[in-house]
């Protein structure tokens, strides 16, 4: 009964999130908004992707479509309240590492000529994609991120204070981890075995918590040095590999971790496998970074609030699933949810391997690869009570069925009208 209610918990959680809108994995398909100040304006231009366009219009995005849609959708007003001109240009082609975008010239003109703090609106795509987001940069600096929460920024004639800067880059970090299913499930896969202990070419239970819990910090600072260091590389243009090899290679690396959650392929060597692929995703997350010409303290600044959300985003998974797993390992459920859980790494890996690679045109997959991560306090949820019911017997069987029952999710719309 416990193994079966449990499988039966994970399951309900991971169908939570079919319903849901979707999440990206990796690359973020993101918007730019990179400003500057000139003589009596704002000028800049605004990069949008051409595959986000095209759910939005329904179908190719044409130039001309693209510029009344865009200045339809752009706003800003000074201090005193006055709206200021906006002039959209024509769209023009551009490709970066792969991605498809239409960049469009933007000039904001003052009512009086002087240019003064003000404040900017902007609700291109994410009108209507609640997974979009805008980044935004004045000057160099990072302003903030446009999404369907945030649809206006306050912003500083001179391009916003370090402090601003900086919590944007944390804020980015955590929305980047967040809503990346491929660097979730990376980490999940490092962490399944971990309560483990690898003996004589298998996976065993392991009796001293002390050791589970070491092996989990070493995993997981092993993988935040591995990318902070070619992030920090990458983004001062030390390194640069091409974007669709490195989408590859992560994906390859979700495969490899999986694989290892079967059956340990370097016993013991979790940490190297951490560390390893640690350096490829690094390489993933200065591509966001890379496009927005941040220099000086503002590149640096940035490069440190990104990481850092990125580390505590991180340390937030490893809170609420390590737990749960520890517990789990304890029953004898865990074989089966282990087992489980590395065979469906191994197919959604394989599925972004053949897309990324180029050999099939779309992930089929997509409607999963959304569940996983569409409600996460929902699927930890499921684990916990998981653990609880191998632990405590009946009466959590109970309460997980009252829990799930009162509170099943509502399925949520992708597009708001």
């Amino acid at each position: 009964m416990r193994l079966r209610l449990t499988a039966a918990l994970l399951c309900a959680a991971t169908l939570a999130g079919a319903g849901a809108a979707p999440a990206s994995a990796h690359p973020m398909h993101t918007s730019e908004v990179l400003l500057g100040v000139q003589s009596g304006r704002v000028a800049g231009q605004i990069r949008l992707p051409v595959d986000r366009l095209a759910v939005v219009l329904h179908g190719a995005p044409t130039p001309a479509a693209v510029q009344r849609y865009v200045r339809a959708r752009i706003g800003a007003a000074g201090a005193d309240g006055r709206r200021w001109r906006i002039a959209v240009g024509g769209a023009h082609a551009a490709t970066v590492d792969g991605v498809r975008d239409l960049v469009l010239p933007l000039v904001l003109t003052p009512a009086d000529g002087k240019v003064t703090d003000f404040t900017l609106r902007y609700d291109v795509i994410i009108d209507r994609l609640v997974t979009h987001k805008a980044i935004a940069t004045m000057g160099g600096k990072l302003l903030g991120v446009f999404d369907w929460d945030t649809k206006a920024l306050g912003v500083h004639a001179g391009g916003g204070s370090w402090l601003q800067g900086f919590l944007s880059a944390v804020r980015l970090g955590v929305q980047h981890i967040g809503t990346g299913a491929d660097h979730l499930l990376f980490l999940l896969m490092l962490l399944v075995p971990a309560p483990l202990v690898a003996r004589r070419g298998r996976w065993r239970r392991s009796d001293d918590p002390r050791r589970s819990a070491l092996r989990v910090v070493h995993v997981v600072s092993a993988f935040a040095l591995g990318h902070s260091l070619t992030l920090a590389l990458a983004s001062l243009g030390v390194v640069h590999v091409p974007a669709q090899l490195v989408e590859c290679l992560i994906a390859l690396s979700i495969l490899v971790s999986a694989i290892h959650a079967l059956r340990p392929l370097i016993p013991g060597g979790e940490a190297l496998i951490g560390f390893g692929f640690g350096l490829v995703h690094g390489l993933a997350f200065a591509t966001l970074l890379g496009t927005l010409g941040l220099s000086g303290g503002a590149l640096v600044s940035s490069l440190f609030g990104f990481n850092l959300g990125i580390e505590l985003t991180q340390l937030l998974v490893v809170a609420l699933l390590m737990p749960s797993l520890y517990l789990l390992s304890r029953t004898g459920a865990y074989g089966v949810l282990r087992v489980g859980l590395a065979l469906a790494g191994v197919v959604l890996a394989g599925a972004w391997l053949l897309e990324r690679s180029g050999l099939i045109g779309a992930d089929p997959l997509d409607g999963v690869t959304n569940a996983l991560i569409a409600r996460p306090f929902v699927v930890a949820g499921a684990f916990a009570l998981a653990a609880a019911v191998g632990r405590y017997g009946p009466l959590a069987e109970h309460t997980a069925i009252i829990v799930l029952t009162a509170f099943r999710p509502r399925r949520r719309r992708e597009y708001q009208e």
